[in-house]
């Protein structure tokens, strides 16, 4: 992981736990737990567009958080 895209997650996670999430959590994440559980669909959404790029860019920063990539690689489990 580039220190540029580690401190963007950085101010994302933070940025959640302001909004009263997980502080360990990305807002892509939220937002795709979100739309599962059938809460709002609408963040999913906006964030996926924002990273046209990156095509299923929420579900795929849940399962990241899932499978815990960002941590490094001796505090994987699994």
């Amino acid at each position: 992981m580039t220190y540029l895209k580690a401190v963007l997650i950085a101010a994302d996670q933070l940025v959640n736990a302001l909004l009263a999430g997980w502080p360990d959590e990305t807002m892509s994440s939220r937002a795709w737990r979100w739309e599962q559980d059938g809460v709002r669909a609408w963040p999913r959404r906006v964030i996926d567009r924002l990273f046209w790029w990156e095509p299923n860019h929420c579900r795929e920063s849940y399962e990241s958080e899932r499978t815990r990539r960002q941590l490094p690689p001796e505090l994987r489990t699994g």
